[in-house]
């Protein structure tokens, strides 16, 4: 069995950045370039001196140890009540928006991005659209009813199944492998079972880049059993942490405000 919350924060926020320490040259003679590598990620590192630089990403908002805490499930981020707003933005959507709302699949939608936004975005209103966004039935290949994104990565997706529903999560490979490996054969498929309501209710693929899995979850029950328990939940936090940490979302202009509301 794979316990996701036995790793340390440095697998999720400071690995990479542990990796480009120890791959670059400390000759101050170095490409400009690797001098820059050096600096960000000494900076994601705590208790390393790093040059003063502008924070990207989540730290703009929260320390390491406030993400550590959240992502653990030890407290409860404050965030703000105000949402920066784009009217021509709002209004661009609405039609999408109001077309969603006559499918059949449409409170079951709302409902599972209520959750969503409540327990897997970290600060969501103040991180609205610039770290994360929402798209309304998006024009990309696969007819997806709703889709979240982070700087160019999918986090998360739900699909007309039938009358019901389906989902696609995006999340690290090694949170769910049986030795905390990169190896696609060491997925642990008895955690994936106990996650969800029925195991006919889960499958997996593989997409392509490094430490990416993605989880299919079929039906509300079961969508909603894998974003409440706690490994899982976990790992979902794990990634989107990942992700919003890169920097801006690079999908704003698709953000649907009238989706977002229901996640805030």
């Amino acid at each position: 069995m794979v316990d996701v919350l036995a790793g340390p924060l440095d697998a999720v926020l400071g690995e990479n950045a542990r990796a480009d320490i120890d791959g670059l040259s400390y000759d101050a003679g170095g490409s400009a370039s690797a001098r820059r590598r050096k600096r960000q990620a000494c900076a994601m590192l705590p208790g390393m001196n790093a040059p003063p630089r502008r924070t990207t990403g989540l730290q703009r908002y929260l320390d390491l140890e406030q993400q550590r805490n959240w992502l653990q499930g030890k407290s409860t981020l404050r965030d703000t009540d105000e949402r920066a707003e784009s009217l021509e933005l709002r209004l661009k959507y609405v039609v999408k928006y109001e077309k969603l709302l006559r499918r059949p699949q449409a409170q079951q939608v709302l409902q599972i991005l209520k959750h969503y936004g409540r327990d897997c975005i970290p600060i969501p209103r103040q991180t609205e659209r610039h770290y994360w966004s929402v798209s309304c039935l998006p024009s990309t290949p696969g007819k997806a009813l709703i889709r979240v994104n982070a700087s160019w990565m999918e986090l998360f997706a739900l699909y007309a199944d039938g009358d019901g529903i389906r989902s696609n999560f995006l999340v690290h490979l090694s949170d769910f492998t049986s030795d905390h490996s990169l190896e696609p054969g060491k997925v642990d498929y008895s955690l994936l079972e106990r996650c969800v309501a029925t195991p006919e209710d889960v499958g997996c693929f593989f997409p392509r880049g490094d430490d990416i899995f993605g989880v299919k979850v079929r039906g509300p029950a079961s969508i909603r059993k894998f974003m409440k328990t706690r490994s899982t939940l976990r790992a979902i936090r794990a990634f989107n942490l990942t992700h919003m940490n890169r920097g801006r979302n690079a999908y704003q202009a698709s953000h649907c405000y009238s989706l977002a509301d229901h996640m805030l």
